[in-house]
């Protein structure tokens, strides 16, 4: 009996042991991909940068959009002097490119990593890859990078490993993200279900250019659902909140874009309707840059209160109608072109169809629910389509052209590789924002082939929207950001994407792009510019109806099926 006792607990022992093993193995696992990122979010919240730390990067003044876009003022020195690496710098007063002896960028960079060519150029459809994991929330992981640029430590907490544009295709096309989806019955429930069965069922439209088509996912899909949005589409705009946070469009600048979209959709008439019974979408009518600079001209010291204005503000309409709690907020939506208005509305408006510049996947944006905001740099709110339009190809000799302010991790790294090193690599740092340097900075664009459009603090930069506007293709170096109009667009059509590891490969991989090749993807961005212009009086097909049909878009293919 007793020998009978001593086994069984022998048993106990050594089951124990193997679930302390088999748990221990488990854990090892969830430490590497796929999940590594999400354990590692629960134990030390870091997601990307801080929300803190993002405060001392982004705490920068709202009016500094020359600067951010590449414009430095003469007699200004933003690099360390004391540093070992020259940046070409344009300069005014020589007339030409060169190497100035002030301005230097001292640089702690890992050593680059062998590029993958076939992981760089997305353009074909039928390429063969492997789909990169992500956890539950969309999240990716990177390793963390330094950099040491005005004597000051920028440090990128835990970057996540890249998404390629391909990866995000797959996301949409498979509508692989848990969404909430409306689980009410109404008569404009009723008749988006009948849009989105009209959409699916939609017949080829033959009697087009190929060129033209070939820059849309599925153009039939596209035009038949575009129609329906003029025809079907109502939208209630919120009376509610105080200026100047809400109903006070800013209509320049970088974040000039939810300013334009604010101010045409609150005076619109063909959509808005009076009766929010009879509404399939619902406007939250802020400005996310308003509500940034109440933090330092309002009674805000923190950014929580931010949080809080914006769940007041939620709790302030959901007591006065009942649509907000009806659909748990899915189908309203606001517009926010902030850095920080993806953080500020993750949890208070996660269930909402979010418009935003900051279109981060690894940030928590949701492919197939929210849309990506395009930034729009509007130098004249009088003139917005301004000096559109570039040279053909055969006039720009110019392979390859970037200026900006060297923030973020990334743009060190492309000048430590390619500022000064070849002659038709025009890399620059910051050029003067005088008239006369803004107007090299756009004749630059005009005569380059491909205009670099690389991150800076955050993923989203107005190079893309500039690019289409200067007929100059788009190399986008931003790992997991999503492009506007993402839904209908065909971006691998126009652009070219590189991943950030391969910018010590990028002259190569853009020498590898056949004049042919070159020639198709910049007649494309010619057709496609019509979709990234503001109208003081809106017209079919432009900026404003682009952004209000990905909205409805979104929103029609999440209403519940019967």
């Amino acid at each position: 009996m007793g020998i009978g006792l001593q086994f069984q607990s022998v048993k106990k022992l050594l089951l124990i042991f193997g679930i302390v093993i088999a748990a221990f193995a488990l854990l090892s696992q969830l430490l590497q991909l796929p999940y590594e990122s999400y354990i590692y979010s629960l134990i030390s919240n870091v997601d990307g940068v801080g929300f803190e730390a993002e405060t001392g990067l982004a705490n920068r003044s709202n009016v500094e959009v020359d600067s951010v876009l590449g414009f430095q003022k003469s007699n200004e020195k933003r690099l360390n002097v004391n540093s070992t690496i020259e940046i070409s710098t344009y300069s005014r007063q020589h007339g030409k490119m060169g190497n100035q002896s002030d301005q230097h960028l001292q640089l702690k960079s890992p050593a680059a990593r062998p590029s993958d060519r076939d992981n760089v150029i997305e353009g074909s459809r039928n390429k063969t890859m492997s789909l990169l994991p992500f956890n539950d929330k969309g999240l990716m992981e990177n390793q963390a990078t330094g950099f040491n640029i005005d004597g000051a430590s920028i440090m990128e907490n835990k970057r996540r490993r890249p998404a390629p544009i391909s990866y995000m295709n797959t996301l949409l096309l498979q509508n692989s993200i848990s969404l909430v989806r409306s689980q009410w019955r109404s008569a404009r429930e009723g008749e988006l279900r009948k849009a989105k069965l009209q959409i699916e069922s939609s017949p080829i439209i033959r009697n087009i250019p190929e060129v033209h088509a070939s820059i849309f996912r599925n153009y039939s899909k596209f035009r038949r659902s575009y129609e329906l949005m003029e025809n079907v589409l109502k939208v209630y705009v919120y009376k509610e909140g105080e200026k100047p946070i809400f109903h006070q469009p800013y209509l320049r600048g970088i974040y000039a874009s939810e300013g334009w979209f604010m101010k045409l959709m609150e005076k619109n008439k063909q959509f808005l309707v009076k009766d929010p019974k009879k509404a399939h979408l619902f406007y939250l009518p802020f400005s996310s840059l308003k509500l940034r600079e109440a933090l330092s001209n309002q009674n805000f010291t923190h950014q929580k209160e931010l949080k809080n204005h914006l769940i007041n503000y939620i709790g302030r309409i959901s007591r006065k109608y009942h649509f907000w709690n009806r659909s748990r907020g899915s189908d309203h939506f606001f517009v926010a072109c902030h850095d920080w208005a993806s953080r500020l509305t993750r949890k208070s408006m996660e269930t909402c169809v979010r418009v935003l510049c900051n279109s981060n996947i690894a940030g928590g944006f949701k492919i197939g629910k929210d849309v990506s905001l395009p930034v729009t740099y509007v130098r004249s709110a009088e003139s917005p389509l301004k000096d559109l339009g570039g040279n053909p190809p055969s006039a720009r000799p110019v392979l390859a052209f970037f200026a900006g302010g060297i923030h973020g991790y990334l743009r060190p790294i492309l000048m430590q590789h390619w500022s000064g090193k070849e002659p038709d690599m025009k890399i620059f740092g910051p050029m003067p924002r005088d008239p006369g340097g803004k107007a090299k900075y756009r004749e630059l664009m005009k005569s380059s082939k491909y205009c670099i459009c690389a991150r800076g603090y955050e993923v989203h930069t107005p190079r893309v929207v500039e690019s289409i506007h200067y007929e100059c293709v788009p190399v986008i170096i931003s790992d997991n950001y999503v492009p506007p109009l993402f839904e209908v667009l065909d971006w691998a059509s126009f652009s070219v994407f590189v991943l950030e590891k391969d910018v010590p490969d990028l002259r190569n991989i853009l020498l590898s792009i056949t004049e042919e090749k070159y020639r198709e993807m910049q007649h494309r961005l010619k057709i496609v510019q019509q979709y990234f212009l503001w109208h003081k009086n809106p017209v079919k097909y432009d900026l404003f109806h682009m952004i209000l049909h990905s909205i409805w878009y979104n929103r029609v293919f999440h209403v519940k099926s019967k």
